[in-house]
């Protein structure tokens, strides 16, 4: 056989073993995307309730979840949001975050852990956001609201960034009902990953504000017992919680591997008849699963 023909023999049995891996790695994908799929209902059957997951790893696409595009109650997981609404405003001129906010006692909610400490000074916008998205703050949420057209706001700046599934339609406290069937202040687990994309990753915001955002939600203690808990040392979570009534427990989050593109997350579990701790506990299994099946190169 003439050297050009067994160099070209080379090559073709070298593509052939290329192929294989490839449909290998990907049937392999597969495999793993279902057996989560399967750990996830098996979860929501041990725990009670309904179970909302969509994973996606940001570098492959590769994905898992479960009643991925179905509703579930929003709660305080739209503070992110609700921050980066904001934060699009500033990146324009539309608005100040140095901008200094006056309230009174009135506006105070039961939820005020920062709020309730700065009514006689009044707050910067900045200031809101950060007590909104790192500690929960429900009046900072309101007053946030206030600036960027209430609940239709959140609404709008979701459809502006391709999400046609998450709306805000209350503001704290009654928000949090989470009535079944509702679609009131609802979004899907699919929808929230996507728009955190645009948020986190994408152009929704100047890069600054991004850091920003993010730096926030590293920051929050709240989700330290949810999908935090399950990860190993080393990887580096940004996320904001969401609790309300009916047993609803939820976290969206951006995770970053020590040594891979960031994954984004977003858990939401409703009708729950487990205690508080025994909720918490389910989203640190989903953490575990989270670094099994995408563990990072």
């Amino acid at each position: 056989m003439s050297h050009p023909a067994l160099l070209q023999l080379g090559l073709t049995r070298r593509a052939a073993l290329i192929g294989a891996a490839i449909v290998a790695s990907a049937a392999r994908s597969v495999e793993a995307a279902e057996d989560a799929a399967a750990r996830l209902a098996q979860l929501e059957r041990r725990d009670g309730g309904m179970l909302g997951v969509e994973v996606r790893d940001t570098a492959t696409g590769r994905r898992f979840g479960h009643r991925a595009d179905e509703r579930f109650p929003l709660c305080s997981t739209f503070k992110a949001i609700a921050a980066a609404a904001v934060l699009a405003r500033a990146d324009t001129g539309e608005d100040d975050l140095s901008r200094r906010i006056a309230y009174g006692h009135d506006a105070l909610l039961s939820y005020a852990p920062v709020t309730s400490k700065h009514v006689e000074t009044g707050m910067t916008l900045a200031e809101l956001c950060a007590a909104a998205v790192v500690w929960s703050d429900n009046t900072a949420a309101n007053l946030m609201l206030d600036t960027i057209g209430g609940p239709e706001g959140i609404t709008a700046f979701a459809r502006a960034h391709g999400d046609t599934v998450t709306r805000l339609d209350r503001t704290e406290p009654t928000l949090n009902t989470a009535i079944p069937g509702d679609v009131r202040d609802t979004t899907s687990p699919a929808a929230m990953v996507g728009l955190l994309d645009n948020v986190l990753l994408g152009r929704a915001l100047s890069a600054e504000s991004r850091a920003r955002l993010v730096g926030w939600m590293h920051d929050s203690p709240t989700g330290l017992k949810r999908v935090r808990a399950g990860l190993p040392a080393g990887w580096r979570t940004a996320d904001k919680t969401g609790t309300g009534d009916n047993g609803t427990a939820n976290v969206v989050a951006l995770i970053h591997r020590p040594d891979g593109a960031p994954i984004l997350s977003a858990v939401y579990l409703t009708g729950s008849p487990a205690e508080p701790a025994a909720r918490d506990a389910l989203h640190a299994e989903i953490g575990r699963l989270i670094a099994r099946i995408l563990p990072g190169t």
